[in-house]
């Protein structure tokens, strides 16, 4: 079998109920607010992408049927890598948010801690030691 050459991972979509609030949601976290088009907007950390589709745009009867299963972004976990995850997660706290819990130390050894976005999606903040 050949070996495949991957180069990197670019970004992800995801399926929103509420376009507008998900958008504004990350960019109280520091995303950049990108491209827009009707029903959909981009959100970058530096070169890493997130495109949010609000659900009532999705096309084709597979995506209709994907993204009205309960439990979206079960087992999906973004990670994104901050300096100093206690200043991160106080200031998530400043904003009105609600992480899953205070930051934890994890195997292998970085501390980090979960929040949900808007429609459940795990954004899990981290930092190495």
């Amino acid at each position: 079998m050949t070996k495949l050459k991957l180069n990197s991972i670019s970004g992800i979509t995801c399926y929103v109920k509420d376009l507008h609030r998900t958008a504004e949601f990350y960019e109280t976290l520091g995303f950049r607010r990108g491209n827009e088009a009707p029903g959909r907007v981009t959100c970058y950390v530096n070169w890493f992408w997130v495109t949010f589709v609000a659900q009532d745009h999705q096309t084709g009867p597979e995506l209709q049927k994907e993204t009205q299963l309960p439990g979206k972004g079960a087992g999906l976990f973004t990670y994104i890598k901050v300096d100093d995850v206690d200043e991160t997660y106080q200031g998530v706290l400043a904003a009105g948010m609600k992480p899953d819990g205070e930051p934890q130390k994890r195997p292998p050894g970085k501390r980090e801690f979960i929040l949900r976005d808007p429609d459940g999606y795990k954004l899990v903040f981290f930092q190495k030691k």
